[in-house]
């Protein structure tokens, strides 16, 4: 059974701005009160509902002629898993079938939301589960927008406070998307999060590096750096064949924003004193935080963690040159919580259970588009 299309550009496809100047035309159309557009609009973003039936503020003909006309489309959510330590992993449904991950990870009163950007990836970073699964498709502003907007219809009080597109796939070879998802995220009349608690990582796409740049709010710039030299870069990261790590720094050096170096530890790979000592240089040309992850075993199972003591080690070996180093621990190590992990298990028991029917690969194809 073929893929069902990609849904259409919605309202919820659109900049906030621009989405207002839609409905302000379209209920112009009709001789509605001028306040009529701005009461549909915070239902968008603001305050949203699931559909329009909901927006019981509004005249039944109204709600009815919004369903025919700007339907609202919605994210099926195929799997969540909830962590002993809080953390809670979304696998999303597609409407052509594909599925997309977020982790919404508590912090006392901080929520922070890792959101994807694309299903799959196609930079096959080896420590990455997403990597090896190819690239799929780009995500349109909706499907990465909505993933907070799920959150929120499901329950308000946990809105993310801060957004990480930290998720599947790579923001900036999605950047039209991308841009439009950072002004619903950031405008008040969307979600109205702010700026520096939105941050946008990249590998080093050095086109997308300029278009985001060129942004005048203060968005946060992480880089997945995860190794000291192009050489050592080059063998867990293909991209550095293409934008090599000179060239990368030297583009961080334009930016007026905060920037944040991702360094995944493996062992034997990109740990050693000299390797620490290599990564402090660089952290120092950026005036840049290093954030030093632990390598989630579920993410690569044929690379080994570095040892925590080594981490320590590693961490305090920056911070007496000078460099800000956070040591971030491993959430939701009970669930399916490396980027892309949850959806590689659940297509591969998806194919298991495929296997052992009498319907085959029909009986696949049946339940992975929900049908």
């Amino acid at each position: 059974m073929p893929a069902r299309p990609v849904s259409s550009p919605t309202l919820l496809d659109l900049p906030p701005s621009q989405s207002l100047e839609l409905l302000q035309r379209w209920t112009g159309e009709r001789g509605l009160p001028a306040y009529r557009a701005r009461q549909i609009h915070r239902r968008l973003w603001q305050d949203p509902v699931r559909g329009w039936s909901q927006a019981t503020e509004l005249p039944l003909p109204l709600r009815a002629e919004l369903d025919r006309e700007h339907p609202l489309p919605t994210l099926a959510a195929d799997t969540i898993q909830q962590s002993s330590d809080g953390t809670r992993k979304y696998l999303w449904r597609l409407t052509d079938g594909e599925a997309i991950e977020s982790v919404l990870i508590p912090s006392t009163a901080r929520r922070t939301l890792c959101i994807s950007s694309q299903a799959g990836c196609a930079l096959g970073c080896t420590f990455c589960a997403t990597g090896r699964m190819g690239f799929r498709r780009n995500l349109t502003p909706f499907e990465i927008a909505g993933q907070v907007r799920e959150i929120v219809l499901d329950d308000p009080a946990q809105k993310p406070t801060n957004i990480v597109f930290m998720g599947m796939g790579e923001p900036l070879l999605n950047w039209p998307s991308v841009d439009t998802a950072l002004s619903i995220l950031n405008k008040p009349a969307g979600f109205a999060i702010g700026a520096r608690h939105i941050t946008v990582s990249t590998v080093g796409i050095l086109p997308g590096m300029k278009e985001f740049a060129q942004r005048p709010e203060q968005f946060r710039l992480a880089i997945s750096l995860h190794a000291p030299t192009s050489e050592q870069r080059r063998g867990i990261m293909p991209i550095e064949k293409k934008y090599d790590l000179e060239a990368v720094i030297r583009a961080a050096e334009a930016f007026r924003k905060r920037i944040t170096f991702e360094y995944v530890m493996i062992a034997g790979v990109n740990d050693s004193e000299v390797d620490a000592d290599r990564l402090g240089g660089l952290a120092r040309r950026l005036g840049a935080l290093v954030n030093i992850l632990p390598l989630h075993p579920g993410g690569a199972p044929d690379l080994t963690p570095t040892t925590a003591a080594r981490i320590r080690s590693f961490a305090e070996r920056l911070r007496n040159q000078g460099i800000e180093a956070a040591v971030r621990r491993s959430r939701g190590l009970d669930i399916n919580a490396a980027c892309g992990q949850l959806r590689v298990e659940v297509e591969k028991k998806r194919r298991e259970l495929s296997s052992s029917s009498p319907r085959g690969s029909e009986a696949s194809s049946d339940r992975v588009n929900g049908e």
